[in-house]
């Protein structure tokens, strides 16, 4: 292995003409396990992007030995009619072997002669090829992989159109660990994963030879596996790095802010007095040049000093108030939804009241998300109906934040969804969700996912929807903003029926009713479905 496997110099990130990052020089090296941190907003999927070779950084070089694997937020969309255990094995070229030895044992058996010899030939060739990639065992490496993140067989054996969001996004991640990359980038690996397997992840992580960098805010995940810690500090626009693990950091980056207050202080009471002194001296003619060079030594004074941390900004959120409805402002009956060959649920009833909280459970794959995107019209049932009430409005955040354009601007996205507000009333409102000025004029698809979760957000507020239904609205957030969203869930006086594996949202909804999938199972909300929230 490379004594590097990955190397920044110089290193400037800019969104625009925003500055994110100042010039600064760091490196990936085998056995590091790095946390990248800093608010939602700062840079952190943007530098992960340069890092990984797809996008270009606005000054310095990016080295890179050996194979980088990257996890992105949003994958792609890889071929709809791919197999997901096809997806995973390309990563190490397999596939194409696989299909070859098939192929060739295929002709061994139905030729004879000349042809059956050049058959023999070619699968011994595929073979040898398949040896060398990690011989037959590769197979079963990439299933026991996929199983401990909950992807059984019978997930494997699909076409990755038939799968749900939360399935490809952990298909991606599969293939990501399975490809024996020199070095890992990994972008929220935890989104979509049930408790067991962050657990699992969290010791494939600890043992992993080659160098990790990764963006998360499962804290739990980074105090078990960070040997490093850069934060990414969007108002100083610099990338502190510290050589420890996460408890560590934490009090070390408390320290430091501390020195920071007390340098600057200090810096700005002796700028004071230079300040006064030139002040004084500047009244005669004959000291005009040393008020002036006091002045200039009070300047240097401060430059030299670093800023402490202002207080990030958060969003405030509000959902909206809801608009006057019916009793049922949503009915459901005997919905099924199927893929193909695959039967995701069955013949599920609902009845959402007004003002009604309702929690969507099951496993991974149950159909939480494909019952939301029924409900709110996105997808039609296989069978069934989805009935509106008198005066329904709905308002649905996807956790694929797949209702944004990624080719429109946040603003165009904001005007779309709410096109009764003109430019400036849109700009008010994503002004209050930390989109400022040419902000608004930055295409969807290069936001980080903390950004699409905002704009999501700034859609509902002034959409007056008096139904919410919520796919997993705390991913990708951090804690601040996380906390705004749990106070908006608490206030709203709507009916919401959420999806999540965040046990924080479920008790900041405090739920009346539970629907368990894939069955339907309609039940009294209790503190018995609690340890369901982080399986499912």
């Amino acid at each position: 292995m490379a004594s590097d496997m990955l190397q920044a110099s110089d290193l400037e990130v800019r969104a625009g003409a925003r500055l994110l990052l100042s010039t600064t020089t760091f490196r990936v090296n085998p056995g590091d396990t790095i946390g990248l941190v800093g608010r939602n907003g700062a840079g952190k999927t943007t530098m992960m992007r340069i890092l990984a070779g797809e996008a270009l950084p606005a000054a310095g070089q990016v080295t890179r030995s050996g194979q980088i694997g990257y996890l992105p937020q949003d994958p792609g969309e890889p071929d709809p009619a791919q197999l997901a255990r096809d997806r995973i094995l390309s990563v190490r070229g397999l596939t194409d072997i696989l299909a070859r030895l098939r192929r060739h044992e295929q002709a061994m058996g139905q030729t004879v002669g000349e042809e059956q010899a050049r058959a023999m030939a070619s699968y011994a060739r595929a073979e040898a090829e398949l040896l060398a990639a990690g011989g037959y065992g590769v197979e079963a490496e990439a299933a026991r992989i996929a199983a401990n993140l909950d992807l059984p067989d019978r997930v494997l054996d699909q076409p990755l159109r038939e799968l749900s969001g939360g399935q490809r996004r952990r298909i991606e991640l599969a293939r990501i660990l399975f490809s024996q990359a020199d070095t890992l980038l990994l972008d929220e690996p935890t989104n979509h994963l049930d408790a067991d397997s962050v657990v699992w992840l969290r010791d494939f992580l600890k043992t992993y030879p080659g160098g990790v960098m990764m963006i998360s805010h499962d804290t739990g995940l980074l105090a078990q596996t960070v040997t490093k810690v850069f934060h990414l500090d969007a108002n100083r626009t610099a990338l502190d790095q510290y050589s420890m693990g996460w408890q560590a950091y934490l009090a070390q980056r408390e320290t430091d802010e501390k020195r920071r207050r007390r340098e600057r202080h200090n810096a700005e009471r002796k700028a004071a007095q230079l300040l006064g002194q030139a002040e004084r001296l500047g009244a005669k003619a004959t000291k005009a040049t040393a008020a002036q060079n006091m002045a200039r030594r009070a300047a240097k004074l401060l430059a030299e000093t670093e800023g402490q941390r202002v207080a990030d900004r958060v969003a405030k959120i509000t959902f909206p108030t809801p608009a006057p409805c019916g009793r049922i402002p949503l009915l459901a009956s005997e919905l099924s939804k199927s893929y193909g060959s695959l039967e995701v649920f069955t013949g599920v009833d609902l009845a959402i009241d007004r003002g009604s909280r309702v929690v969507v459970l099951g496993l991974n794959g149950a159909g939480k998300t494909t019952l939301l995107r029924l409900l709110s019209g996105v997808e039609e049932p296989s069978h069934g109906e989805v009935v509106p009430g008198h005066g329904l409005k709905i308002g649905y955040f996807a956790q694929e934040h797949d209702l944004l354009d990624p080719d429109q601007t946040v603003l165009e996205n904001m005007l779309s969804a709410a096109p009764e507000l003109n430019e400036t009333e849109a700009r008010r409102v994503l002004g209050g969700f930390l989109f400022g000025g040419d902000d608004g004029h930055k295409p969807a698809r290069v936001l980080s996912g903390g950004e699409k979760t905002r704009l999501a957000l700034a859609t509902l507020v002034v959409s007056a929807a008096n139904v919410l239904l919520l796919d997993e609205p705390t991913n990708n957030l951090d804690p601040a903003s996380r906390a705004e969203v749990l106070s908006a869930i608490q206030r709203y006086r709507g009916a919401i029926v959420l999806v999540t594996h965040d046990e924080g949202a479920v008790e900041a909804l405090a739920p009346d009713r539970v629907i368990v999938l894939p069955d339907g199972v309609e039940d009294l909300w209790s503190a018995d479905y609690v340890d369901l929230v982080a399986l499912a």
